[in-house]
């Protein structure tokens, strides 16, 4: 593997391919400002490579820069060629971020901040930052500024990355106001939050206060930032939260072998991306989402982007996304394939994997909390709403205006919410199942079970109603239900209003 590169026309040795647990990368010839002068008066300098990186390249390429002492701003541009390619033919996409002098090691602590494709240009000095990057002092050392081909056209793909370095007194970095971990005077209830979402900290076009003021438009309690590779968004909500609002912190991991929400992290925290299956690494990073209190949420588990279909399995997962944004034929298939795993913790004590749905909103005319999650929670706090999530104390509604009901009674008069076991002497004891839905006009109630879907009734035209099955736990280990619309497509159910978490029946 080799990538030719230039700066200002004169040739640069290369350093070769490093081949390392992680995914492969390329290390580039050292863009140096040695002859730089250097003082508060000193002219800016500016030094531009380029060159081009073959079909084939490794996920990330590095780009060393020697920074000076005295460097108040480091500023970085880039343009890359997008070469016509045959139909069916993937073209030239070119992701871009930075590391700086601390190193580019895997989950180390030279993270300085990513925007992917979504900007051509950043700045990072000791006050402010462009969004997607972290602020701090530009200290003397070797930076590195990390492209992601993320796709190659077979013709290759040609850069041109820009550095440029502005001297002067560094200032200082203000300390960073993180939202508050609870909110007060909220008690035992049911939540609502969208907990997937994205702002210009990422690849989104809605600004923080845009997206709080959208989320509470849409009737919801509480949301999660997760930017895409970043945590740059973490210090973004001061005084956009309130006693109405809570705002977690998060990321979305995107790797190249699927997206995975991390949900409820400590503020601050960054969990790295660059490394796919083969390089047997998530385990440690989903720990590490654990230990800083966060969830482990695989997103849009079957998306057919570049890159986004999930191939980690989901043994470390906590939660799944099977509902992301507006339903479509993925959410159907992500759906089944949950429903499939609920069998695995039948009658045992084998822990279950629970469902979410969040919107994956970006910008208009993206809906925030379509759908959202509504979670069963003893306070409206980080703690106690993770812990619902995790436990499946929830089900997903496409708005506000949904609510309901579900749980199982039988016995001697025992009963079992959403994502609890009911327990009865035996297992052909007569079991209750009960549904109450209100804001759901033109739908239908499904129950559906380890057999598939065993009964369906249709609500009221108001859309609020009750509705009962009786069953037996040897008849059905587990009952969920699902408010649908009509079918619009043939061959295909309608999309859904709500879908819960099971209720698992079980006999002494």
């Amino acid at each position: 593997m080799s990538a030719s590169q230039s700066a200002h026309g004169h040739p640069m040795a290369r350093r070769g391919l490093l081949v390392g647990t992680a995914a492969t990368a390329l290390t580039l010839g050292t863009v140096s400002f040695a002859d730089a002068t250097t003082g508060d008066d000193a002219p800016d300098r500016t030094r531009t490579v380029r060159g081009t990186l073959p079909t084939g390249s490794p996920d990330y390429v590095y780009l060393p820069v020697e920074v000076p002492r005295g460097v108040r701003e480091i500023a970085v541009s880039y343009t890359y060629g997008k070469t016509p390619v045959p139909a069916g033919t993937q073209g030239n996409a070119l992701d871009i971020g930075i590391f700086d002098e601390r190193g580019t090691e895997l989950g180390g602590r030279g993270f300085r901040g990513w925007s992917g494709g979504a900007r051509s240009s950043f700045f990072i000095r000791a006050d402010e930052a462009t969004p997607g990057y972290i602020a701090g002092p530009v200290r003397a050392g070797t930076w590195n500024i990390a492209l992601g081909p993320y796709t190659v056209a077979p013709k290759g793909l040609p850069y041109e990355v820009t550095i440029t370095l502005r001297f002067g007194p560094t200032g200082s970095t203000p300390k960073p106001v993180y939202p508050p971990e609870r909110a007060k005077g909220r008690g035992r209830a049911w939540y609502r939050g969208d907990c997937h979402l994205h702002s210009v900290h990422s690849d989104g076009k809605r600004t923080p206060a845009e997206i709080a003021a959208a989320a509470r438009a849409a009737g919801l309690d509480f949301i999660n930032s997760s930017e895409h590779n970043t945590y740059s968004a973490h210090s973004a909500w001061d005084g956009l939260w309130g006693d109405d609002l809570l705002v977690l912190t998060g990321e979305e991991v995107t790797t190249r072998n699927g997206h995975v929400i991390a949900l409820g992290t400590d503020p601050g925290t960054f969990v790295d991306w660059r490394y796919r299956a083969r390089d047997n690494r998530f385990g440690h990073y989903a720990k590490a989402v654990r230990r800083a209190g966060g969830l482990v949420v695989p997103a849009h588990p079957h998306a057919t982007c570049i890159g986004c279909h999930w191939k980690f399995g989901f043994g470390e997962a906590d939660a799944v996304e099977v509902w992301n944004g507006a339903y479509t034929p993925e959410d159907e298939i992500a759906l089944a394939e949950w429903d499939n795993s609920l069998v695995a913790a039948v009658r045992t004590s084998k822990p279950w994997v629970a469902a979410m749905g969040n919107s994956d909103a970006h910008r208009e005319p993206d809906k925030v909390g379509l759908p959202q999650t509504v979670v069963l929670a003893d306070e409206l706090s980080r703690e106690a709403i993770t812990a619902g999530i995790r436990a499946g104390r929830s089900y997903i509604a496409e708005s506000s205006a949904v609510t309901l009901s579900f749980g199982a009674s039988g016995g001697r008069g025992l009963h079992a919410g959403i994502g609890e076991r009911l327990r009865v002497d035996g297992d052909d004891t007569p079991v209750t199942v009960r549904l109450e839905v209100t804001g759901a006009p033109g739908c239908t109630a499904h129950f559906v079970t380890d057999q598939g879907t065993l009964f369906t009734a249709t609500l009221p035209e108001s859309g609020t109603g009750t509705v009962q099955w009786r069953t037996t736990p040897v008849y059905a280990a587990y009952v969920r239900a699902e408010v649908r619309h009509p079918a619009t497509v043939p061959g295909l159910p309608g999309a859904p209003a709500a879908l819960t978490n099971p209720v698992f029946l079980e006999g002494w």
